[in-house]
């Protein structure tokens, strides 16, 4: 097997296990009456995070969001007929956990729409997209500060980018899901037939990660006439 389907194959497995255990935490906390709350939702999710850039930061990245692929493009760390395998991976992945969903939570499928995220009361279209953009804004901004820039602290990676999205979905989760990840949406969407405002989780996160890539890249990156 070529070393670019072992990345492809990475990708999916971890977007896999992002939208399995996260989303599955959602249907998991309606099953169980609101046993993890908030706070255990967002550990869920922050967790399996965590697990997934360590078990697969060697062979893929671990981007497992369309996000942070496009916002490596966008800063020319990874070329686009390289992304768009990468983000067919992604997107393949959340889908097949969304389908294992639905069969594994049944009573979720309306209840919950399969954790699939949404906007609070309240939450405009437009509001929830500045949401989503400022939640994938810190989460893309900590990845290359801490994964991509190769002056960062070798072994912290998982636990800082793990923490981000913990707290992001702390304070955004009643928001609108604190997705941050088109990717993460797209697969209980499609399993569960959901697709209200559907677009603010492509439109939010995709210029939040893209700001923060060119951000870092522009104003903290190495300077290579330093070198």
């Amino acid at each position: 097997m070529t070393e670019a389907y072992k990345k492809y194959i990475s990708e999916f497995i971890g977007t896999f296990a992002l939208v399995f255990i996260g989303a599955g935490s959602v249907a998991t906390n309606y099953i169980s009456d609101g046993a993890l709350g908030l706070f255990g939702i967002a550990t869920a999710f922050g967790l399996v995070v965590m697990a997934m850039i360590y078990a697969t930061g060697h062979i893929s990245g671990t981007h497992i969001n369309p996000a942070v692929t496009i916002a490596l493009v966008a800063t020319k760390k990874m070329g686009g007929k390289d992304a768009v395998p990468y983000i067919i991976s992604q997107l393949a992945g959340a889908v097949v956990a969304g389908m294992m969903l639905r069969i594994i939570y049944p009573t979720a499928v309306e209840a919950v729409n399969l954790g699939t995220t949404g906007l609070g009361a309240g939450v405009s279209f437009g509001t929830g997209v500045l949401v989503e953009a400022i939640l994938t804004f810190l989460l893309v901004f900590t990845i290359f500060g801490a994964a991509v820039d190769s002056r960062a602290a070798p072994g912290f990676a998982g636990f800082a980018i793990g923490m981000v999205v913990l707290f992001d979905i702390l304070v955004g989760g009643p928001l609108t899901g604190a997705s941050m990840n088109p990717a993460r949406t797209f697969g209980p969407a499609l399993a569960s037939g959901y697709w209200v405002n559907h677009l603010v989780y492509w439109i939010g996160p995709i210029i939040g990660g893209v700001l923060a890539g060119l951000v870092y890249e522009g104003v903290f990156a190495k300077d290579k006439s330093d070198e």
